[in-house]
């Protein structure tokens, strides 16, 4: 049973994050990379708006029972995060470039969503 809920929470977190791929991209974000994998943690997107690298972190609820997505980005979760951009930018040669961090809360309900963008959140 702990399998099968597994399964489905990995599931919602890939819809989630086909929602905020196309949000941002109909905000004229241009995507560069998905779900990049170091040894210091993964990043669900990077895109470019403007001038600016991106960096996304997409959370994903059916329901509030484990608190609001935006929480799940916890300090230790935010230093992974960091640690990662800075490797990410180290090995594109990107470390001169403006750069920010989002997190992109997707709320899925029955067969309606609804999101909220949080941009800057260090």
């Amino acid at each position: 049973m702990l399998l099968g809920k597994m399964y489905l929470r990995h599931e919602i977190g890939k819809i989630g994050e086909e929602i905020a791929v196309k949000y941002v991209m109909g905000l004229g974000y241009k995507i560069i990379e998905r779900n990049f994998y170091a040894n210091q943690g993964e990043i669900d997107i990077i895109a470019k708006d403007k001038k600016e690298i991106v960096f996304i972190e997409v959370k994903t609820r059916t329901n509030l029972f484990f608190g609001k997505p935006i929480e799940a980005v916890t300090n230790q979760k935010q230093k992974h995060l960091i640690r990662t951009v800075k490797y990410y930018l180290y090995l594109k040669h990107m470390e001169n470039e403006y750069i920010r961090l989002d997190v992109i809360e997707v709320y899925i309900t029955e067969d309606k969503f609804k999101i909220n963008h949080i941009k800057q959140i260090i």
